[in-house]
Formats: structure tokens, sequence, C-alpha cells
């Protein structure tokens, strides 16, 4: 019987024998060798042009989580959980490396028993993607299941998803839900779940602790506050930011306070108490339309004037207050396109009257000035508004209405935040 991944094997060499668990062949492997886990937990690739015979020395069998019906509770919150991929749900198979956990609510009880106690769970996979592969196709599927399971029944929404990406999908599907009245939370992990150091479960907790108990009726990150397990934060999904490429605490408020704090044993303290508050009455639209043939483009020593061609609207990153690049004016009084300013300076915001160069812009290109909008969901914010009107003086109108938190009357600086 031909070997396969998972079983105990003998691989016998010109000069050697190895002893260990058979593996799947990484795809970034050569096609040429053979991947064995030996007893000291470390893998070995071996070149197949050396091996002579392989013998088996125990079938794998897979074990086969017990998982034990969930009863429904009635004094407890119902919450929907939607993956949209990543190994969040996912049990590591450590003798293959591969996942074995099906994406249910009986799984995230199975290994994290509490959850039990804070909702009622229902979860659903509705796609599988890297969040760097995500753009409008995907916000709109999330915005669509959210007002599915919203109006259905469900007290809140926990949507899982890769990292990378995490702050334009909370953008995006901030403005889409109109009419929002129960709090949707995202989070995700860092780390991945196989790892000690994982913050996935945490995150996981709070962000249904949130969905479950907590009164707003906003779109929110919940990711880890601190490089430890000490709590984790909530922040408006307009005005977060990925800011670390690997730390636990890569996401931060900018411009803004976090609206609270989420402790895994289900205590909530409150930060910022500017936000909307959940009711139980109304519906949840899903407007979805969205422009996707729109730039964001950070301006800089040198940028080409042809770099702002080909889109129906753009996001220019400015320097300092809002600084373009002279070369750059031309191009723009011939485009016939909204054309954006974002701070690139992420923290603080731009002004369109304080110098010469800006009063060019603001008043005779007519760029539209965001105050202290991020420039990443002034892009989505630009591709929603879009999607609903191409009238130049309704998008100016609508870049400048405060839509879902995404514009702060003053701007937070970093000291201000905890």
């Amino acid at each position: 019987m031909q070997p396969k991944a998972g079983d105990k094997v003998r691989v016998l060499t010109e000069k050697e024998e190895f002893i260990g668990v058979l593996m799947p062949r990484p795809e970034i492997l050569d096609k040429d060798v053979t991947v064995v886990k030996l007893d000291n937990g470390y893998n070995i690739g071996i070149d197949n042009k050396k091996i002579k015979k392989i013998d088996l020395l125990e079938p794998y069998k897979p074990k086969k989580p017990e998982k034990a019906a969930l009863k429904p509770k009635p004094h407890l919150p119902n919450i929907t959980i939607l993956s949209t991929g990543g190994t969040i749900s996912s049990k590591i198979d450590y003798k293959t490396g591969g996942v074995y956990a099906d994406y249910t609510a009986e799984d995230f009880v199975a290994m994290m028993p509490e959850l039990a106690s804070i909702a009622n769970l229902k979860a659903k996979k509705i796609m599988s993607i890297m969040s760097e592969d995500m753009a409008a196709k995907e916000w709109q599927a999330i915005a669509k299941e959210v007002e599915k399971e919203l109006n259905s029944g469900a007290d809140g929404v926990v949507v899982t998803q890769g990292t990378d990406t995490l702050h334009y999908s909370t953008a995006a599907v901030s403005f889409m839900l109109k009419d929002l009245n129960k709090p949707v939370i995202f989070t995700a992990a860092q780390r991945s779940i196989d790892r000690g150091s994982s913050d996935a479960f945490m995150n996981l907790v709070c962000a249904i602790t949130a969905a479950a108990k907590f009164d707003a009726a906003e779109v929110m990150t919940c990711m880890h506050a601190t490089t430890d397990d000490d709590y984790c934060l909530l922040i408006r999904g307009t005005k977060v930011r990925k800011m670390h490429t690997s730390r636990r605490d890569a996401f931060r408020p900018i411009n803004d306070l976090p609206i609270a704090k989420i402790f895994e044993n289900t205590d909530i303290e409150i930060i910022n108490k500017n936000y909307k508050k959940r009711s139980e009455k109304g519906k949840v639209k899903a407007e979805t339309n969205f422009e996707e043939n729109i730039g964001l483009i950070y301006t800089y020593p040198g940028i080409k004037s042809e770099s702002l061609d080909g889109y129906k609207g753009i996001v220019l990153t400015g320097t300092g207050l809002g600084n373009l690049p002279q070369r750059l004016f031309k191009k723009i009084e011939k485009l016939d396109i909204p054309v954006v300013i974002a701070p690139e300076t992420i923290y603080g915001r731009v002004h369109p009257l304080v110098y010469t160069n800006l009063r060019q812009l603001s008043i005779r290109l007519g760029c539209i000035f965001v105050e202290d909008m991020l420039p990443e969901t002034a892009y989505v914010k630009l591709g929603y508004i879009l999607g609903k009107t191409k009238n130049k003086d309704k998008v100016k109108e609508l870049m400048l209405s405060n839509i879902a938190g995404e514009i702060t009357d003053r701007s937070l600086d970093e000291e201000f935040l905890y």
C-alpha cells in the first residue's frame, strides 16, 4: 500500500535510514522532495532521487473531535460568527500539519468552553480568502450576510478575517450597513492558532463578549490592546489602522479614542461614550453598490502626473496639511473626476486654506480635503459614494459628511488615547 500523509514510515536512502511521519509537501518545495517529521519534532526534506525505498510502518488514523450538540439557552443572546478565511476556527493536526475542525459553533465551544456561558452561537463560513486578496466583491458579500443575520434574529455578529486589510473591510462595511441597530465586531489573529503566543482565542472571546453584551450599534474591531493578554480594544471601524506587521497590539485607533476595553472575563470598560446605541427597532439594510475603478495614490517627490490617469476617482495623500507637488496641478485641472486629499501623516488633519498652494488645490482645482479621515477609509468611502452618485458636487458633499464616525471634530494624538 502506498504511504500517505500522516503515516509512520521508514525512508531508506543510499546512505541513511529515517523513521518518522510522512508530511504533505509544501507547495514552495520542489516536487522531487519528500518531507518527513522525525521523532525529535523536526522536519527533513529528502531528495527523491536518493530514496531507495519507503516502508509503511503504521497507517495514520485521524482523530475526529467529539462534539456535543449545543442546546440554546433562552437567557443568552444569539450571536452569529461569519468566517471569511484564516485559521482562527481550526484545530491543527500536529501529525500532518493540516487542519481538521469544521467551522461550527460546537467547534468553538470545544476549543473555548467559556463561550457557552456568553452566548448561543451560530457559525457560518461565507468565503475562504486571504485578506490581501479581498476587495469590493468580498466587502459586499460580508455586508449582505450581516444584514441577513441581524434581520433574522441575531443579537450581534462577529466577522473573522485576516489582519492585513482588516481596516479596509471594517470601513467598507461601516458605510454599507444603513440603519445598523446592533454590534458588528471584526476580529482576527496576528499569530496563528497553533502557536503558544497566539492572540486568536482571547480576541475571539472578547469579540463575542462585545457582540453579546455591549450596547453599541457600530462596526468595530476587537483586537489585543497590548502585547500581553491584558484586554482587547473596541475601535470604530472607520478610525482603525494596522500599525505594525506582527505585534499583537498592531491595531490602533487613529485620531480618535477607542470605544471600550473588553476583558477576557467578559468585563467591559467604556472609554468613549460617543457611539451609536443598540436598538431592537427597525431593520438594517446593506447598500453595496461600489465603484471599483478608484485609486489610492501616495504622493512622493518625483511622482509622475501620469500616475493619476485611468480612474473615476482618486484619493491622494498630501504631505503636511495636504500639500501636493505643483507638477500635479495641471493634471488635476484637466481631470474631470473627484480628487480627494487625505493626510499622509496618518495622525492629524489636512487643511485647505493655510497655504497658497492649498488654496489653489481646494478653491481653484476643487480638491476635496477630508479632514482627519484615514487614507484607506477615504478610499473606501469614495468607492461607496461613487457607487451611489457621479455628480461631483454631491460627491463632495457626501465625502465631507460624517457618515460612520470617519471624521472627528478634534483629532486626538497618541498621548491622549489611554
